[in-house]
């Protein structure tokens, strides 16, 4: 039976991007099950030594030095210039997976893999043979929104904020190509809802804490990059009326610390993971979350409706300040540098809870409802303008989901 053929193309820089991409497949699935085939692929990892270097050196200055992306932001913008007709580095390898794959839609969820990219898909496929589209995840624009995520040759661009959509549209992307399309999460963001008068109980039963104290989230990205050990004392302060959830990504050297930490602090309630594939349930059930300014993880915040305070220790990357800016500006939500920073925010909002109060009222201003399976459509009916396949559409939520938790 014929298939929609979907090219995802990705890269591990931070987590966002292959959570984007893993997401559309996972709701491709969902609604139009073996109609779609989704192929991903880590396409700067997988196509060239030198694409791979960049990749492996982004993570590790997110991990030790986020100041120094500053630098290594403006050598990635010269891509945009190499790449304006054709792909510099990795071309061999990206050619031999559109001759054997054959996409009808060339997907792009980052930001180094457009530019080029879309010109040598229509030249190896045939113009009238494969369609091209952009998802960026960038709250806003300005410094840090790369030059690489803008190819005005672009089938459809969809931009998560109006904010972001209008900046592309300034630097080149024509209007009627750019939608406003939110979040891109999976599925099971929309189904595994825990209701307000059940968080208590899953913070008890399923994490072990305390039903009635004010939970803060210290989160971290997949590689594990964090400021635990350093926040941790803020809130010990509190620790008759506030409680933590701590998870460590992938990063076992901290996991063993906070698991030694928290034996030697029993007054101190706090659950403890390494990689967590429940976030979504962790915010549902937190006051507030900290964390860097990934889009994925504060987009989901919003969505949870999980106060930020924005992690800016060792300073903050240029594509984390375009999140935190959009933040900042449109619901004043704080950054720390420091842990005293941190313990002052701790401090007003225990003392003073109106002050929390307020700052979660601001935040949520930011949030608005959406329908996630418009953009799914939009884009298979994208592939399908080439492809002329007759597509199965299913319900969703499924006729027998009930929207319930499912930990």
């Amino acid at each position: 039976m014929p298939k929609l053929r979907i090219l995802v193309l990705t890269s591990s820089t931070g987590g966002g991007h292959d959570a984007r991409a893993e997401a559309f497949a996972d709701w491709c699935f969902q609604l139009y099950r073996h109609d779609v085939d989704v192929r991903i692929e880590q396409m700067l990892e997988k196509s060239s030594v030198v694409n791979r270097t960049g990749v492996n050196l982004y993570n590790q200055i997110q991990k030790a030095a986020p100041w120094v992306h500053n630098g290594f932001y403006s050598v990635v913008e010269i891509l945009s210039y190499l790449n304006r007709r054709r792909v510099t580095f990795g071309a061999r390898y990206y050619a031999d997976v559109l001759r054997s794959y054959r996409p009808h839609l060339v997907f792009s969820v980052h930001d180094c893999l457009n530019r080029g990219y879309f010109q040598l898909a229509r030249r190896i496929l045939g113009a009238n043979r494969v369609r091209c589209a952009t998802y960026c995840g960038e709250f806003s624009g300005g410094w840090g929104y790369s030059r690489n995520w803008i190819e005005p040759s672009v089938d459809l661009y969809v931009s998560r904020t109006a904010t972001a959509r209008d900046f592309a549209v300034k630097k080149g992307i024509p209007p009627q190509k750019a939608r406003v399309r939110g979040y891109l999460m999976q599925p099971r963001a929309h189904l595994d809802i825990i209701a307000p008068a059940d968080r208590a109980v899953f913070r008890e039963k399923k994490l072990g804490l305390r039903p009635d104290l004010f939970t803060v989230f210290l989160a971290t990205g997949g590689n594990g990059a964090n400021n635990h050990l350093e926040l941790l004392p803020a809130l010990v302060k509190h620790a008759s009326i506030i409680q933590a959830i701590i998870i460590c990504g992938k990063n076992k050297e901290t996991y063993n610390e906070l698991v030694h930490w928290r034996a030697s602090h029993p007054e101190f309630n706090c659950h403890i993971e390494g990689y967590s594939e429940i976030v979504h349930l962790h915010m549902q059930v937190s006051d507030a979350i900290v964390t860097r300014g990934g889009t994925t993880t504060c987009a989901k915040a919003l969505h949870f409706r999980c106060p930020i305070i924005f992690n800016a220790f060792g300073g903050i990357m240029p594509q984390e300040e375009l999140t935190w800016k959009f933040f900042h500006n449109g619901a004043a939500s704080e950054k720390i540098e420091n842990g005293g920073d941190f313990a002052r925010i701790i401090a007003r909002w225990m003392n003073d809870p109106a002050s929390y109060e307020q700052a979660r009222d601001h935040f949520l201003r930011l949030r608005y409802e959406e329908d996630p399976t418009v953009l799914i459509d939009e884009l298979v009916g994208l592939a399908n303008e080439v492809g002329g396949v007759r597509l199965k559409r299913r319900a969703f939520p499924p006729a027998n989901g009930n929207g319930a938790p499912k930990p």
